[in-house]
């Protein structure tokens, strides 16, 4: 599933192709959207920009709309010239939004649904979001707040809560509590205020890492290392059975949770 950075990244990349321009033209497979679209016509309107929160992508447009994105585990959005040939097959296309200069085009995107304002407010996911690791007011306290409401769920199960933290997915959890040193399966109502800032320090670090190495991410992968090797690009995700970068135990693996998630780590360096 695209992580925090993915959709900052997505978000970011949509705003500066589309907002204030005017949408010329809006083609959608969702009934739900193409009913709302007959009522409140999209073409006409101006985009006014594009953001993320968390998972979801919200595009916002004039006359009080917003168009809720979430992509999921295969979902994506592209952005294209006027007659540019598409990178994805057209019978994965869910969403078409068309400017004078761009088209977005997403593709196999399984939720998607317009909201006022009002409704975003209210909307039972995005309302109950924890803080944002992409956002510059990111709030440490609140996340401290709401890991300790979790009891003793392992570490690495809290970490992919998004009611406690938006934005990390299961890659990003196994680099982040190997930077910081944590055994995932610690309980979270175990983990120290010396650790917890130890891991928000390494989460928002890794974070910042991949939105900022935008042109290298869709060809390089996630970065946690930073090394320029792409063999080299993550400490412990995937890598299980090989020698740990730091010390050159053998990486672990195990499934956890209601999902089997993989969860990696180095029993060497994240001693129980």
């Amino acid at each position: 599933m695209p992580e925090g950075d993915t959709l900052f990244r997505t978000a970011r990349t949509l705003d500066r192709a589309l907002a204030g321009r005017v949408v010329t033209g809006f083609t959608a497979v969702f009934p739900a959207l193409t009913r709302v679209d007959v009522d409140a016509p999209l073409v006409g309107r101006t985009v006014e920009r594009v953001f993320a929160r968390g998972k979801h992508l919200l595009m916002a447009f004039s006359g009080d709309l917003l168009l809720h994105t979430h992509l999921r585990m295969n979902g994506s959005w592209h952005v294209y010239q006027p007659g540019e040939r598409w990178r994805a097959p057209h019978a994965d296309m869910r969403i078409v939004l068309s400017t004078d200069a761009y088209e977005a085009v997403g593709f196999s995107i399984p939720v998607a649904e317009f909201l006022t304002p009002l409704e975003l407010a209210r909307h039972h996911q995005i309302s109950a979001l924890g803080p944002d690791l992409t956002d510059p007011a990111f709030d440490r306290d609140e996340v401290r707040r709401r890991l300790s409401a979790v009891g003793a769920l392992p570490i690495e199960e809290a970490l992919l809560n998004q009611r406690v933290l938006a934005g990390i997915g299961n890659e990003l959890k196994s680099e982040v509590l190997f930077v910081a040193r944590v055994h995932p399966f610690t309980p979270s109502d175990a983990i120290a205020d010396v650790t917890f800032t130890k891991m928000m320090d390494a989460a928002q670090r890794l974070m910042r890492m991949n939105i900022i190495d935008a042109t290298l991410s869709p060809t390089f992968g996630r970065r946690t290392t930073g090394s320029m090797d792409p063999r080299a690009r993550v400490f412990v995700y995937g890598r299980s059975g090989k020698p740990c970068r730091r010390c050159g135990t053998p990486i672990a693996v195990r499934k956890s949770g209601a999902d089997a998630r993989l969860t990696y780590w180095c029993p060497g360096c994240q001693r129980e």
